[in-house]
């Protein structure tokens, strides 16, 4: 199986498996002819003398500036060096390869003027796997994310820094090793390279991937955790959710319904007295589900953006150009902002079942310890939890909100997109340490429950963190047991557990009806 560039609709999951090596990304006639008829314009553009934004003149402040033809190779040279910025840490070779591959499926749908060749080493950095080294930070989110882009395309003209069979190298060393001469850019190429919102794209990308598991995860440790406690399965009988629709708690309504049918658990207290349980048990739906709905609208946002050209000029034609705004980053920012709100939320109420789990009501021992005094017990987990979440609502204040004007006024509102998608990573990088502590917890919290028991697919995630993590007797040295769980949920191994268990007994989590919020 194949992804042809430029023709294929990349999504999410195309693109993720293009970069870790399940889809093969090829080049076919038809884009090639798309390009070169793109390339053909320009050069058109150069013979005529058009004056044409990026081609023939500087820019942003400079644009009024005319530039020679001779001049314009050497003009897109010393826009990629000039504009290379970026400071503090590189983003992951991950997402330094989703960049190649949203910018690569962008230029090869023939908009953007760039030779054949260009997009061509462009490919074989991907297949090669040689990728390059991208600062974190220096991007505004308009103009395009000009100083990342820069970093990520030095290596074509032979500068800058590539990750190379598993180290960082100069990128001339690399080429001379691999018999590969430094391109000299045309007129435009430059230009083409670093107007876009790849980096934007990118994160959101990588997020999507990492919060969708999250999303499930949180599933399933939320419905260990009201085992744990001893909650009621009412609040998730799908009548109630007919009542108020919202696909997305609907959906996390019937995966927790799926979850409880035929607990012991569920059963050996189906006539007590408890009327309510609190809101972080049966609210699980509404709170959930609205982060699943924010989940959804970036992937649909994210999939418009992967298929579109976000760089500017436009080459309609021959002599038929457009300067305009698809470089500006605003219509991913506000809603990667809104996911990391929804992120955040998913950690908030985890953090509260953790809390209920450890205070040593419904049957439990106080902090989940039977020798509580001499021992801590689950005490202080908690206060990490409290940590990150209270972290991860500082990082809630939305990049989007913030302008500051750049290149002499030119670019006079900018996006700060890029921060926002940092910030999402890192708000569910916190997110999957919150729920490795919740799932600490009901893991204990179900041991307390035992001979009794609860359903097949929650003893097996209950059995598979024991593999991993024992049960505590006494005080030990948490903080070991959480990075184990951290790895756990954050590798998709908790996950892909719990649905291969589903799948075997027929329990169904993923119900066809809620196909929109699958990652495929």
């Amino acid at each position: 199986m194949v992804f042809k560039y430029g023709i294929d609709r990349l999504t999410v999951a195309k693109a993720l498996a293009l970069a870790n090596g399940n889809l093969k990304g090829i080049l076919t006639n038809e884009a090639i002819s798309n390009i070169t008829q793109s390339c053909s314009y320009v050069d058109e553009i150069v013979d005529k003398n058009k004056v044409v934004y990026g081609i023939n003149t500087g820019f942003g402040p400079l644009c009024d500036t005319l530039i020679s033809a001779s001049d314009t190779a050497k003009l897109q040279h010393n826009l990629l060096m000039s504009h290379a910025v970026g400071v503090g840490e590189f983003v992951s070779t991950e997402i330094s390869k989703i960049m190649l591959i949203i910018k690569l499926h962008a230029l090869c749908l023939g908009y953007s003027g760039i030779r054949l060749s260009t997009i061509e080493r462009i490919h074989w950095f991907i297949e090669k796997d040689i990728l390059p080294c991208v600062p974190a930070q220096g991007s505004v989110g308009a103009s395009g994310d000009l100083a990342p882009l820069s970093h990520l395309f030095l290596p074509l003209i032979g500068l800058g820094n590539v990750y190379y069979k598993g180290r960082m190298s100069d990128t001339g060393d690399v080429l001379r090793q691999e018999n590969i001469e430094p391109l000299q850019l045309g007129p435009k190429e430059g230009l083409a390279l670093i107007n876009g919102t790849q980096f934007i794209a990118a994160h959101a990308v990588h997020a999507l991937a990492r919060f969708h598991n999250a999303l499930d995860a949180a599933d399933l440790i939320g419905a260990m955790s009201l085992e744990g406690l001893m909650g009621s399965s009412k609040p998730f009988d799908p009548r109630l959710h007919e009542l108020r629709p919202f696909p997305g708690n609907r959906f996390v309504a019937s995966r927790i319904w799926a979850l409880l049918a035929e607990s012991e658990i569920i059963q050996s207290h189906v006539n007590c007295d408890r009327i309510q349980d609190p809101y972080s048990l049966r609210c699980i739906p509404q709170v959930h589900g609205a982060s699943r709905t924010a989940w959804l609208h970036l992937k649909q946002l994210t999939e418009i953006e992967l298929n579109s050209v976000t760089d500017n000029p436009v080459i309609l034609g021959s002599l038929d150009t457009i300067s305009g705004g698809n470089f500006h980053g605003q219509p991913l920012a506000i809603p990667l902002d809104y996911a990391t709100v929804a992120a955040a939320e998913l950690g908030n109420i985890s953090d509260r079942r953790s809390y209920l789990i450890i205070e040593g009501r419904y049957g439990l021992p106080k902090l989940l310890i039977k020798d509580a005094g001499l021992n801590s017990g689950f005490m202080i987990p908690q206060y990490t939890t409290a940590a990150l979440v209270s972290e991860n609502k500082g990082l809630c204040f939305p990049a989007s909100a913030d302008s500051i004007p750049t290149s002499l006024g030119q670019e006079d509102h900018v996006s700060m997109g890029s921060i926002s998608g940092r910030k999402l990573n890192k708000v569910i990088e916190n997110l999957e340490y919150i729920l490795a502590i919740e799932l600490l917890y009901a893991t204990q919290a179900l041991d307390f429950r035992h001979p009794i028991r609860s359903t097949s697919v929650l003893e097996a995630c209950h059995s598979f963190v024991r593999s991993q993590v024992a049960y505590a007797e006494e005080d030990r040295i948490f903080s070991t047991d959480i990075q184990h769980l951290k790895n756990l949920i954050a590798s998709g191994k908790f996950v892909a557990r719990a649905n291969e268990v589903a799948l075997k007994y027929q329990i169904n989590l993923n119900d066809k009806d809620y196909e929109q919020f699958q990652l495929s």
